[in-house]
């Protein structure tokens, strides 16, 4: 199927088993959330983890929020996780510790099986690959080009420090973040994350620079825990007024130039050019999606 690429500036994980933070999580504000199995889930819930999540994406879902499910590793119950969440209310799966492209491919497989199973468009249900070992960033290109349903890739700061043997601030995931951003531009899929630790939600302003960091490296989402990192996540990765109307400012005066034969000219005391136009048209592309994304859905 034709895919459309989302609009995830926050999804906010949620650890499936726990019922009194499912239930909330479509007021939280994200654009999606993510139904943990893995990491947040103690070995003695997984299956309760997998029960709930059956039923809580067609619940969320039904409120209209995006559903993602984060599933353990094929070696720790994986295939377990997508026997229960599959479902037409499912719109990605997260799959942690992706250090090659054949891991990738695998869940792409069993879904490709078990999508006309469960009733499910065939294709619908995409991929985002965490990547959490140092191991896998020689591979960026080959994971990111992987398969069509990858929508996008996402570094996982503290199993990937601890792979490094760094320390999770933004000082050491700088470069790694780039590394992710870069592969995903080339292949044409979304790039998530931000360089600092996804664990500290009580330093919103350090939060805040962090994410002011992670749009410069060209993020246009990432994963949060607390629904305090939710509302920041949104503000700071959508275009504001001023870019806005910059761009359309640019936009306007380059039809002017066209018509008088002119490829360059001064807009604001700024020399416009090709790849300053390219920026504009790319700012009000992401501002009409996300201003599409708010408009609710009309029934006919």
């Amino acid at each position: 199927m034709s895919r459309t690429a989302p609009v995830w500036r926050s999804l906010i994980f949620v650890p499936a088993h726990v019922g009194k933070f499912v239930s909330k999580v479509h007021e939280r504000g994200a654009d999606a959330c993510i139904l943990d199995l893995e990491d947040s889930v103690p070995l003695a819930h997984k299956s309760e983890a997998r029960a709930v999540a059956q039923v809580a994406s067609r619940a969320i879902d039904d409120r209209g929020m995006d559903v993602l499910v984060r599933i353990n590793t094929l070696e720790t119950g994986g295939l377990d996780d997508l026997q229960a969440i599959v479902s037409p209310a499912l719109r990605a799966v997260v799959v942690p510790k992706v250090a090659s492209a054949e891991a990738v491919r695998v869940i792409a497989a069993l879904l490709e099986r078990m999508e006309p199973e469960f009733g499910v468009p065939d294709g619908q249900i995409g991929l985002i690959a965490q990547i959490e070992d140092v191991a896998a960033l020689p591979m960026l290109d080959e994971i990111a080009t992987s398969s069509p349903r990858l929508l996008g890739m996402s570094l996982g700061p503290e199993d990937f420090c601890v792979s490094a043997g760094i320390e999770p601030v933004p000082e050491t995931l700088y470069g790694p973040n780039q590394q992710v951003a870069f592969a995903c531009r080339r292949a044409g899929i979304l790039p998530f994350g931000f360089p600092g630790s996804i664990s500290d939600f009580s330093d919103l302003q350090g939060f805040r620079e962090t994410v002011v960091k992670a749009r410069q490296l060209g993020m246009v989402g990432a994963f949060c825990i607390h629904p305090a990192q939710v509302a920041v996540l949104n503000e700071v990765l959508t275009p504001s007024s001023a870019e806005v109307e910059f761009a359309e400012g640019v936009l306007a005066e380059l039809d002017l130039a066209l018509a008088e034969g002119r490829g360059a000219f001064a807009y604001r005391g700024r020399m416009i050019d090709a790849p300053v136009i390219a920026r504009a048209q790319e700012v009000l592309a992401r501002h009409r999606a996300i201003y599409k994304r708010r408009m609710p859905a009309v029934d006919h």
